[in-house]
This record gives structure tokens, C-alpha cells and sequence, in this order.
């Protein structure tokens, strides 16, 4: 047996080895299942699968790319070979390869999200309808939710209940908007994120010998967190494994919280039912978090009807219980866990990025950054404005875009005039009119400017002439130059660099920075094209790569911040000390998600998704009052935290920082939400809302001995020389230069010292 093999726990063991049929992981959280499926492939390598003969499905492009580096680590090169990636970037190089078959060219551009909505809020314009009910995120997001679903304006029309909906919404020319927005992106050679799936269906479903092609390579598919496809991803998944039904798909049922994105909790629930003679595998043993944290996620998940099979259990230390804090105010709920987090660090060595501060809303970070910042605690927000997202680097990557497609019209709208040259928004406007009167694209109008009747002047008409002249020299780089190379002539001769340059501002300066960082972040991009043997690194390979990252995708690993997030955004993390804020009622779980048993089942496994992102601390708080549009209301306790076995847990006091030895009996006598209505104090600082040692804090530390130049010995670093002492009282801290652990910044109510010298 392979030395990789050994390991494996019985049940990895187990679920690696079935290669053949179709066969479901049911893996609880931190049970592994990564482990398994790189595993998986890496043993089917060796049993003489070819890896072009291999799908695997990811939902990140980093869980795909630390896969493909581990499974390269047990089978060599030949890992390069496998078709691994997202479903989307999967999905996006068979349409590419296929792309004349559904009518577009190879070289389709890929809309993100923030050019699908500028393209809505165009159709929106255009056809004169009311903003303010035709709200345009809106629109793009029921286009979206449509397109997951596999509905298309034929579909739509035929749906009764579809557009009685939109006529009780006012908004009955919402398929005028739908079939507009389609018809744009066919005719500028654009699909958004959704069509990748949608495009995929339909190339799947219409054309018998491309299907048939995919089904024989694809002898084996494997599919990652499959408790998180939709619809279209359930069919497309079916119809490729349906002549050889090898698929195996990983997945907690208890992890499901995506559903308004399109998830489907009933494709794990039910794979049971769509495919014969299906072997079942549980992932139980958790090897992430204590027992107490093991065993207080089980307590909540249990509550829940619809679930699969599985008991989760760990070997690991029992660890200390969740602590649950009440709080006056969300302001002092930032202040308190920012505190917290400071003392944690000094007590127990810490770093900043070993803490998590996960909450229901992006719009509850405020008053933790605001505390973080006081504590100068660094910290980094996800889910936040993107790299790729900013000005800068959108201007840059739209050059990219129109220089790879002339017919990309949101890029042409966006660098036609910038950096300025002159053309107005009324020569653009005329050229977008004549472009739908020819039905040619914009550019194509630009390009033969000096041939047409427009009523455009002849300093713009040599403007936008010029304007096209350095698109077709860009163009003329595209066969012999990678992507860095096309980059950089692109960020000297569009002018942007030098008119930040020019500027000279704090804000132009980061702007630069941006623009140089994203030099960086191509040419690393062709470096490791090249080193994998997998293409030249060319820009239509980079702006694909661009097009289909997330946030999460990018490594801010060695970055030492603290972490704030949404908990969606915290699924597959993990972090040694987790706070779990806002647990109130009607932000956690949401009032608009607890108007069915289904909604409210999501709401749960998301508390246990939160639960289960920490291995040694959890730390759960709740205000009694919560400023929301300016005014202070009455909040009530969250359901969930009645909900957790009172073994697990200790209730804080954080006015006087100890712990009360209160059931959930005491709580429920004393937060009543439906009998007691309490006196609500007025919100207020605390004098002191940390927990302190107060045995420790009474003591006069080292008799006002330690001095600078003392050697000292710690439990956990060894001797040490102090180099300095700052800070009164209680809060005197110590710099000291340790032989094992090198220069430490340590509280000494907490240090626990030994001075030898």
C-alpha cells in the first residue's frame, strides 16, 4: 500500500479506496474531507487513471489549486493534466473550446458583476422605465436567479405565475429588460457569470455529440461541498456521469447556507435517490476543534429536521467552554471585543490573524473597526471593495478586455475618454445610436469614424480615431507577447499611469501603487503558467483568471490581522479563537429568514457553520439595545443561544468580568422576550468590561523589582532579557528578548515571570 495511504483514518481510508460507482462523503465539519479527495485522485492516478480522464469540481480557485499541488506531491507532474477547477472556470474553457457551436467566438469577454449591472442599469435607461422601481441590482439579481434556474425569456413567457409576480411588483416590462440585457452581452460576445452554467446546459442539452464527447472523457467526476450547487450545476453534474456513473460528491448537509445564491440543500439530501446502488461513507472525527466546541455544535444542529445521518466527534482536548457576553450597546459590544482580543493576545501569545470576528450583516463592522483602531489592532475586512474592483484597475483591465474583443461595449463606454482626450457623452452617445441602427458594435463605428455620415466634428472624429489606432497597435501584440508584456505597453500608452503620475495626490499615489501591484500580480500570473506547462500566460487566459476570482481566493495569509467577515464568507476557514457577534433576534437569525421551517433550518446551520470555525475559543455576544437608522432599540436575546446545551457553556458579566454560574433557566427568568420587559439602563461606558484576574491584579507585581536588564524565565519561552518597560498598574508591560521565542511584548499581570537575574 502506497505510503500516502497510511494517513488516512479508517473512514478516509475507506471512502478513498471505493474508486468505481457512484458514492457519496458525508463529511462532518473538520472531519478531513479535503484530505480525501485529494487522496481520491491521487489513487486513481496511480491505479492507471489517466488525469485528462478525471473532473474535479471546487468552489474556489484556491481549494483547487492546493489540491492540484498536494495530489503533484504524491503523483508527480502528470497532476498537471487533471481538469480541475471551479464549475465556473471548468464550464468557461469547455465553452471556449466549443464556443462556435452556441454562436460566439472563442474569445468571449466574462462580465463580473459589476458589469452586468452597469449593462442593466443601460437597458434600464434606455427603455425610459422608473428607476426607483426598476432599481437595476435588483433587476440583475432576478436576471441572475432566472438564469440559475434555468429560466430563460421563452421559459419566462410561458410562466404565469413568473410574470403575475412582476405585474404585482410593477415591474410587468421586466422581460423587456431580460431579453435586452441577453441580446447586449450576445451582440458585444459577453457572457455574465450566470451563462457560464446556462451556456454549459444548453451546449449539453442541444448538441447529443458534444455531450457524448464529454460524457467518454470524463470517466471519473468528483465534486466538492456538492451540499452547495443549484440547479443548473445538479443537471449539468448529472448529464456528464450518466453513462459511467463514477461520481463522487463530498458534502455536510449541516453546512447548506447559500440558498439565495440558488443553492439546493435537496441535491445532497436526495443523491441517494438519483443514482443506483449509491455507496455512503461518514466523515465523523473532527480533528479541528475541543470537545466543548464539537459537542455544543452538535447540541444546536440536532434541532434540525431535514438533515443526513452522522454523529461528529473528536479526540481532541476537552478546551475550554463558549463564552457568552451581554452587553449594553453594539458600540460597547466593539470596544468589549476589541479588549478582548488585546488581553487574549498578550495572555496567551497570540497573533493578530488567530482571531476571527464573524457577524449575520457586512454592515455590523463598523464599531469593531472603529475599536480595533483605538486598540491599533490591525485587521482586514472581507468581502469588502475587491482589488480588482477598484477604479484603476477596472480602467486597466477594460483596455485589456476591448484589445481582446472589439465588441466588448461596457469596456469601450469606460476608456473612450479616459483618460480624457476630448470626446464627449454626446459623440459617444451618437456612436452607440448608430451602432444599434447598423447592428454593429461601437467600435466597429469608431473604427470606420472617417467613412460615416455622423454629425461629429473632425478634432473628435481624429480623436477617436487615433483612440482606435492604439487599440489595433495593442491588437498587433496578442500572438507573440504574454500577458505582462501586453500589460505594461497598455499602462504606458493608454496615459493613465502618467496622469496619476501627474497628479500627485495621496489618493493618485495609491492609485499608482494599485497599478504597479497589479503589474506584479500578471506577471506572477505568466510565471506560474509557465512553470506548470499549462499555456504561454496569455492576457485572454489572464482576464479569465481575473474575471473568475473571489475575494477569498486571494492569500492574505502571511498577513497578521485580525479577520472580519460575514459567516458566509467564513466557510472552510478555520481560526483558534472565533467571536461570534450580534446574537439577537431578528439579526441572528434574520427576520427575513424565519418565515418557514426551511428559512429558519438555513438560519441554524449557519449559527453551526459559525460554531465550527474555531479549534480553541469561541466567544458569543449580544446587546440589549442596537442603534439601527439612528435610533436606539430594544434587542432581544438570539434563539440559538438557548438553544446550545448549558454544559458547553460559561455566562459573563462583563461589568464585573466574572464568571455566574447561571442556567439557561436564570437566563430565560431574566431576558424573558415574552414575559419581561426590563428596565433598560441607559447606554453607558462600564467602568471595566474585561475579564480580569482580580486575584492577580491586587498583586504588587515583583515587589516593583523588575527593571530593564533583568533575565527572567517564562513557562513557554525560556529565559529572557528585559529591554523595556512601559505602562502603570495593571497595565505595565514588558518588552523582553527571549532565546526561543525572540522579542516578546507581554502583559505581566499575566506573564507569570521568574526573575533569575
Amino acid at each position: 500500500m502506497n505510503n500516502y495511504l497510511n494517513n488516512l483514518n479508517e473512514s478516509q481510508l475507506k471512502a478513498t479506496l471505493q474508486t468505481d460507482g457512484p458514492m457519496i462523503v458525508i463529511a462532518g465539519a473538520g472531519s478531513g474531507k479535503t484530505r480525501v479527495l485529494t487522496y481520491k485522485i491521487a489513487h486513481l492516478m496511480t491505479k492507471g487513471v489517466d488525469p485528462f480522464n478525471i473532473l474535479a469540481l471546487t468552489f474556489t480557485n484556491k481549494a483547487a489549486r492546493e489540491m492540484k499541488e498536494r495530489i503533484s506531491g504524491i503523483v508527480g507532474e502528470e497532476a498537471k493534466n487533471l481538469w480541475m477547477g471551479t464549475f465556473h472556470s471548468v464550464f468557461a474553457k469547455i465553452l471556449r473550446i466549443e464556443a462556435e457551436k452556441i454562436g460566439y467566438s472563442s474569445n468571449f469577454t466574462i462580465y463580473d458583476t459589476e458589469d452586468s449591472q452597469k449593462l442593466v442599469l443601460s437597458v434600464i435607461k434606455e427603455l425610459n422605465l422608473d428607476k426607483e422601481i426598476y432599481k437595476y441590482k435588483n433587476i440583475y439579481s432576478r436576471i441572475s436567479s432566472l438564469k440559475n434556474s434555468l429560466i430563460t425569456p421563452k421559459i419566462y413567457g410561458q410562466s404565469d405565475e413568473l410574470i403575475e409576480s412582476d405585474k404585482l411588483a410593477k415591474r410587468s416590462s421586466f422581460i423587456n429588460v431580460y431579453v435586452e440585457y441577453i441580446n447586449r452581452c450576445f451582440k458585444a460576445g459577453v457572457m455574465d457569470f450566470d451563462d457560464l452554467l446556462l451556456k454549459t446546459n444548453e451546449l449539453l442539452s442541444k448538441s447529443p455529440n458534444v455531450l457524448a464527447k464529454y460524457q467518454n472523457l470524463f470517466k471519473y467526476i468528483l465534486v466538492d461541498e456538492y451540499q452547495d450547487t443549484n440547479h443548473s450545476q445538479y443537471l449539468i453534474v448529472k448529464a456528464l456521469s450518466d453513462k459511467f456513473q463514477n461520481i463522487c460528491v463530498v458534502g455536510d448537509d449541516a453546512q447548506s447556507i447559500y440558498s439565495f445564491r440558488g443553492a439546493n440543500i435537496k441535491n445532497i439530501l436526495n443523491f441517494q435517490r438519483d443514482y443506483h446502488e449509491v455507496n455512503v461513507f461518514r466523515l465523523e472525527q473532527n480533528y479541528r476543534s475541543t470537545k466543548n466546541i464539537v459537542n455544543a455544535a452538535n447540541s444546536i444542529i440536532e434541532k434540525n429536521e431535514n438533515k443526513l445521518d452522522k454523529v461528529v466527534w473528536t479526540e481532541n482536548e476537552t478546551g475550554s467552554k463558549i463564552n457568552i457576553t451581554r452587553l449594553l450597546t453594539d458600540g460597547e459590544e466593539g470596544r468589549f471585543v476589541a479588549s478582548s482580543i488585546f488581553e487574549s493576545k498578550m495572555r496567551n501569545q497570540y497573533n493578530n490573524k488567530d482571531f476571527v470576528i464573524l457577524y449575520r450583516t457586512n454592515a455590523q463592522s463598523r464599531a469593531f473597526e472603529d475599536s480595533l483602531r483605538k486598540k491599533n489592532i490591525p485587521y482586514r475586512v472581507y468581502g469588502g471593495l475587491s482589488f480588482y474592483q477598484r477604479k484603476e484597475i477596472k480602467d486597466v483591465l477594460a483596455y485589456l478586455r476591448l484589445i481582446v474583443n472589439n465588441s466588448d461595449e461596457e469596456a469601450f463606454k469606460r476608456i473612450i475618454n479616459f483618460p480624457a482626450r476630448g470626446i464627449g457623452q454626446t459623440s459617444i452617445d451618437k456612436l452607440i445610436i448608430e451602432s444599434k441602427q447598423r447592428k454593429i458594435s461601437i467600435y466597429d463605428v469608431a473604427r470606420n469614424i472617417n467613412e460615416s455620415n455622423l454629425s461629429i466634428g473632425l478634432k473628435i472624429r481624429n480623436k477617436i480615431s487615433d483612440f482606435v489606432l492604439s487599440i489595433e497597435k495593442a491588437k498587433l501584440m496578442l500572438k507573440e507577447s504574454n500577458a505582462f508584456e501586453i500589460t505594461e505597453e497598455v499602462i504606458k500608452s493608454s496615459g493613465i499611469y502618467k496622469l496619476y503620475k501627474k497628479e500627485e495626490s495621496l489618493e493618485s499615489i495609491n492609485r499608482i501603487q494599485n497599478i504597479e501591484e497589479l503589474l506584479n500580480g500578471v506577471q506572477d500570473f505568466v510565471d506560474t503558467q509557465l512553470y506548470n506547462s499549462e499555456s504561454k500566460g496569455t492576457i485572454e487566459e489572464f482576464l479569465q483568471d481575473v474575471a473568475l476570482v473571489t475575494d477569498l481566493d486571494q492569500d492574505h495569509e502571511n498577513q497578521d490581522k485580525v479577520s472580519l467577515m460575514t459567516i458566509h464568507l467564513a466557510k472552510g476557514l478555520e481560526f483558534p479563537c472565533v467571536y461570534i457577534v450580534g446574537l439577537e433576534e431578528n439579526l441572528f437569525p434574520s427576520a427575513m429568514n424565519i418565515n418557514s421551517r426551511d428559512e429558519l433550518e438555513e438560519e441554524r446551520r449557519l449559527f453551526y457553520v459559525a460554531l465550527t470555525r474555531a479549534q480553541k475559543e469561541i466567544n458569543i455576544s449580544y446587546v440589549i439595545t442596537r442603534y439601527r437608522w439612528g435610533k436606539l432599540i430594544d434587542s432581544e436575546p438570539s434563539r440559538f443561544i438557548d438553544e446550545i446545551d448549558e454544559k458547553y457553556i460559561n455566562i459573563l458579566t462583563p461589568i464585573t468580568s466574572k464568571k455566574e454560574n447561571l442556567s439557561f433557566n436564570n437566563i430565560n427568568r431574566r431576558f424573558n422576550r415574552n414575559k419581561i420587559r426590563y428596565n433598560k439602563p441607559k447606554p453607558r461606558i462600564p467602568s471595566n468590561y474585561v475579564k480580569v484576574n482580580r486575584a492577580s491584579s491586587k498583586i504588587n507585581l515583583f515587589d516593583d523589582n523588575l527593571v530593564t536588564g533583568n533575565i527572567v524565565s517564562h513557562v513557554r519561552f525560556g529565559k529572557g532579557e528585559v529591554l523595556k518597560l512601559e505602562g502603570k498598574g495593571n497595565d505595565i508591560r514588558a518588552e523582553i528578548n527571549f532565546e526561543k521565542g525572540g522579542v516578546k511584548k507581554l502583559l505581566l499581570r499575566f506573564a507569570k515571570l521568574k526573575i533569575i537575574s
